[in-house]
């Protein structure tokens, strides 16, 4: 495959990412960046995604994980190996709060495997605080059905 292909479908993940995951989209979740570095995810706070008044559920945090997590892998994935992402496995720790305010996920690949790849994820409130921290595990067998082909489907 190309490097040209391999940006390609990147840039489709990308997209993919805020756009055409339900969960993500409904949720607010934005592309700050997306590179082989890693990436960032803005999520707003908003009062439905909270669990007591200004703070947000641990469960959508941990979402957050996941996302930018997986996001930092496929950001700079070799496609010649593969499009078939699974998250395999996830832990977080919940370090604090900070009401009401928004926060970004700093999410970078620490290792890359032949199928199975790891990411950091440090979730920070937009005033600097650190909320959550996490480690995500996934695998990546196989092509995704429609990238195969080339025709990149939404």
């Amino acid at each position: 495959m190309s490097e040209g292909e391999k940006q390609r479908r990147r840039e489709w993940f990308r997209h993919h990412w805020q756009n055409g995951v339900a969960f993500n989209a409904a949720s607010g979740m934005t592309v700050e960046r997306w590179d082989a570095d890693g990436v960032e995810m803005r999520l707003p706070y908003r009062d439905d995604l909270s669990a007591h008044a200004g703070i947000f559920h641990g469960g959508v945090l941990s979402a957050l994980v996941d996302t930018a997590g997986t996001g930092a892998v496929m950001a700079g994935h070799d496609f010649d190996k593969g499009s078939r992402l699974s998250t395999i496995s996830m832990s977080v720790q919940y370090l604090g709060v900070d009401p009401g305010a928004d926060v970004v996920a700093y999410a970078h690949c620490t290792r890359r495997g032949r199928a199975v790849h790891f990411a950091e994820v440090t979730v920070r409130s937009t005033n600097g605080k650190d909320l959550a921290q996490g480690l995500v595990s996934c695998s990546i067998i196989g092509d995704r059905p429609g990238l195969s082909d080339g025709s990149l489907d939404q």
